[in-house]
């Protein structure tokens, strides 16, 4: 390792995370696709995730504004794509998360299915499934969004039920039109739209779209690769792997494109930034936040260590590798926090961090329940501290 590379310290890196994933009181963000841009996508399992995580990193506005970006302005988008996963992302990028992941989940998800038909043995085969897809849509355009289950009641072929391994000890019966409906969403031709009931609900109803433009392959990684340095670095191959999900040949291609530079972290290992990018981050004024259970902070790199103490990782995650509802003080994790029954946060830190982050953090519980109003949110992955903390 050469001493001459540029060292960015650990002081530094919690400096970024605060500027560029605009948690900054300075550096908040003026609209909803302006946050997510900041961070490349927020995470949408959790119908909650996205309206928190935007409400982290917004300088003004309320549910109503993400719900306009969603479902009015169509600024920001849901996309089943990295890890598949599925993501809220600015328009504008969209179409380089459909081509640069969502197409070959899309793929993998319809030859699943065919095969699905073909050994279930009821004659359903890749003709049945484009009119079934078809009827969909034209339901759709006949009676405008709608749940899964008003497009059952509409299509008789989402009534259709196979038999998923026949004659194995797993055999299980089930219906299709969850399976239809999300291959129609991995294809891009329908989307997500206003869900039955708040803000927190998942029961989501679905409107006709048309598939986002189609962009070279290399070059979508490559745009990707480009914002998740600019976000994440420093940051390693390892760590953008992780976060993609993508093949570790396409990996290396798109950070060739990109042509990161090389920089020197504290435990003398390397990491990569964007071309240009290894200048020291000024800091910004002492900020303190509550993110939601997988927010892109807490979730953007295999590697957590610069700001989480491994020793609160139990009491944080869950046993799958899921972040809950977390405090920050500064770029470190050094809590988490929870909503009662009776919409009251509460919050505990772990260690003492000092007088100045307790204030903060109490101010931002505060503007966090504020914001919050009448709604509950329990996170789809609960972990340790987060079920304690809401007894």
């Amino acid at each position: 390792m050469s001493p001459s590379l540029p060292l960015v310290t650990t002081a530094e890196r919690r400096h970024r995370l605060g500027r560029r994933h605009r948690l900054a009181p300075s550096a908040r963000a003026a609209t909803v696709a302006e946050a997510a841009d900041s961070v490349v996508a927020l995470h949408a399992t959790d119908a909650a995730t996205i309206f928190l995580s935007a409400r982290a990193r917004l300088a003004e506005g309320d549910p109503a504004l993400v719900e306009q970006a969603l479902y009015e302005d169509v600024s920001l988008v849901r996309l089943l794509s990295m890890r598949n996963t599925l993501f809220a992302v600015s328009a504008d990028l969209a179409p380089y998360v459909d081509t640069s992941s969502a197409r070959a989940i899309a793929v993998k998800e319809r030859r699943t299915l065919l095969k699905h038909l073909d050994e279930d043995g009821q004659g359903l085969d890749a003709q049945w499934l484009a009119q079934a897809e078809a009827a969909v849509l034209d339901a759709l355009d006949v009676h405008g969004p709608s749940t899964g289950s008003q497009l059952s009641a509409a299509v008789p072929a989402l009534r259709q039920k196979i038999t998923i391994g026949r004659g194995k000890k797993y055999e299980t019966e089930t219906g299709v039109a969850t399976r239809v409906i999300r291959l129609l969403a991995a294809d891009g031709r329908i989307r997500r739209s206003r869900p039955r009931g708040s803000w927190t609900s998942s029961q989501y109803r679905w409107v006709h779209t048309e598939p986002w433009p189609a962009v070279p392959a290399a070059e979508a990684r490559a745009e990707i690769a480009r914002r998740w340095l600019h976000a994440y670095g420093p940051a390693t191959e390892a760590d953008l792997k992780w976060w993609t999900g993508w093949t570790l040949t396409d990996v290396r291609r798109a950070l060739a494109a990109v042509g990161p530079d090389q920089v020197r972290l504290e435990d003398g290992s390397t990491a990569l930034v964007g071309p240009g990018d290894t200048a020291p981050e000024p800091a910004p004024e002492p900020w303190a936040a509550l993110l939601p259970g997988l927010d892109p902070s807490g979730m953007g790199w295999a590697d957590r260590g610069f700001h989480l103490d491994p020793a609160h990782k139990p009491a944080l995650f869950d046993y799958a590798g899921n972040i809950g509802p977390t405090v920050w003080w500064n770029g470190e994790i050094v809590g988490g926090w929870a909503q009662r029954a009776d919409g009251e946060i509460v919050w505990r830190l772990l260690g003492n961090p000092g007088r100045a982050a307790e204030e903060a953090v109490t101010a931002e519980a505060a503007r966090l329940a504020s914001w919050v109003g009448e709604a509950r949110i329990t996170p789809r992955f609960r972990t340790p501290l987060e079920r304690e903390l809401v007894v």
